[in-house]
């Protein structure tokens, strides 16, 4: 995929802040759609199936969490950052449990924002997904955030998928937290290790046959985490 196929949905009540955004976006070259509202963005983003979703928090209709929570309901499989004046860790932890990809506080310079941005098209123009991946008794299908474990399928968040992804590229290799926090959440994510720790522990349910007793993610104390394969 080249750049300027990327498509990125501002949705965002504030006028002139969706303006200063929209033009600073066009003007790297990407296709920029945009709307002033919870139910006119859900419907946005439905339709146009952006790669990347700015989202603000307070919206007039439905708030963002509530319009994240249905495009993933509705299969959207975008990347969603989350804009909003919420600070707190409790804030951002409840964010990523109704799907949200990434997260930035108001105020913030446009320059990092865009350093964001272009982290996140990074990993959509630059990634060789492959079709399939066999591991132990599973088939992981990261284009559809799928894994067939056994011959039933076991659905992964976007987030679940690129931890999967990047372990199985990985595999043997000690990874630190830093290095994975990095590789799923980006460029000045201020995600904290509790967060990186929950979804390994929802992941380990997903792939191992004794979740308490991992096999295949193992932990390295003091360090990070191990994707273990013989």
């Amino acid at each position: 995929m080249e750049k300027n196929q990327v498509k990125i949905a501002i949705v965002e009540d504030d006028a002139n802040l969706r303006l200063l955004v929209s033009q600073r976006i066009a003007s790297e070259g990407y296709q920029v759609f945009e709307a002033a509202d919870g139910n006119s963005g859900e419907a946005l983003i439905v339709k146009e199936q952006p790669h990347i979703v700015l989202l603000d928090w307070m919206l007039p209709g439905k708030t963002g969490n509530e319009v994240c929570t249905a495009v993933r309901e509705k299969d959207f499989n975008g990347i969603v950052i989350m804009i909003t004046a919420k600070a707190q860790d409790i804030d951002k932890i409840d964010a990523y449990n109704f799907g949200v990809s990434d997260y930035i506080t108001k105020p913030f310079s446009m320059e990092v924002l865009m350093a964001l941005i272009e982290n996140k098209v990074k990993f959509i123009v630059n990634s060789d997904k492959p079709d399939m991946i066999k591991f132990a008794n599973m088939e992981h299908h990261p284009s559809t955030h799928m894994l067939m474990r056994e011959g039933k399928k076991v659905e992964l968040t976007i987030l679940e998928n690129r931890i999967l992804l990047y372990f199985l590229k990985n595999m043997n290799k000690v990874i630190n937290r830093d290095e994975l926090m990095m590789v799923v959440w980006g460029y000045n994510s201020d995600v904290n290790t509790r967060t990186l720790d929950m979804h390994i522990v929802r992941l380990r349910k997903k792939i191992e046959n004794n979740p308490e007793h991992p096999m295949l993610l193992q932990t390295v104390r003091g360090i990070g985490y191990k994707f273990v394969l013989e």
